[in-house]
């Protein structure tokens, strides 16, 4: 009897441990639009000389 009181109170213990969850819920994150480099840096990363062919108006 006495241990079949143990188990019982064994098993009622770990059902209530195993009942509690923790739920985070973490903010989604939005993907970032990259934006286009400027001119310049485009010139820097060719290795350019002029950065009109990188300049998005100049149609020279």
């Amino acid at each position: 009897m006495r241990n079949l009181f143990g188990i019982a109170l064994f098993a009622l213990f770990t059902a209530s441990l195993t009942a509690c969850s923790v739920r985070v819920n973490a903010p989604r994150r939005t993907a970032v639009k990259a934006k286009p480099l400027p001119p310049g840096q485009a010139k820097k990363i060719t290795g350019e000389k002029s950065a009109r062919r990188h300049a998005p108006g100049h149609n020279k």
